[in-house]
């Protein structure tokens, strides 16, 4: 059973009924690009993980004043049990059009796991339209299952909503 955290209020929703899109309750959109690494990466290859879908670039300065944030996350609860998923992980889609930058702020950023992903085509990144990602930093935690438990989550709400996850 998918739990829907919204606003620091924890809800139930039945499981199977999940439509896809972009709201809480929601399935997750299926993201398939090729990595950092150049292999393809599919969202749904992390099931059974709580992931955060981080829309970020090298460009931005939000992006990059957010990411201690999300590493900070990222170090603290990966190995961690949750309801409705075991472990931590982060899925980081960039909007940036040069490999080159991209590639120098996830090391500069010290955004250490494996799991980055992007078209290189910027504000026109398919992944970006699907999400219906407007500005950056957005994000979206999905559970285990592949449902959207909460979004937009920056600073300390990050680590809020993860404790609240916690089994």
């Amino acid at each position: 059973m998918p739990i829907l955290l919204f606003m620091g209020f924890i809800a139930r929703g039945e499981a199977g009924n999940e439509q896809t899109g972009t709201e809480i309750g929601n399935k997750a959109p299926e993201i398939i690009e090729k990595s950092l690494r150049g292999e393809e990466l599919r969202l749904s290859s992390l099931k059974g993980k709580l992931v955060l879908i981080d829309f970020w670039a090298a460009w931005c300065p939000p992006c990059r004043r957010e990411n201690p944030h999300v590493v900070t996350a990222y170090q603290k609860y990966r190995n961690k049990s949750f309801k409705n998923a075991e472990g931590f992980t982060i899925l980081g889609v960039s909007l940036d059009n040069t490999r080159a930058d991209w590639e120098k702020a996830v090391k500069d950023d010290g955004l250490v796991w494996e799991t980055h992903v992007s078209d290189l085509k910027g504000w026109s990144s398919k992944h970006a339209s699907v999400y219906g990602v407007r500005s950056i930093p957005t994000n979206f935690l999905v559970d285990g299952n592949g449902v959207i438990v909460a979004k937009n989550l920056r600073g300390a709400a990050l680590e809020e909503a993860l404790e609240q996850l916690l089994k």
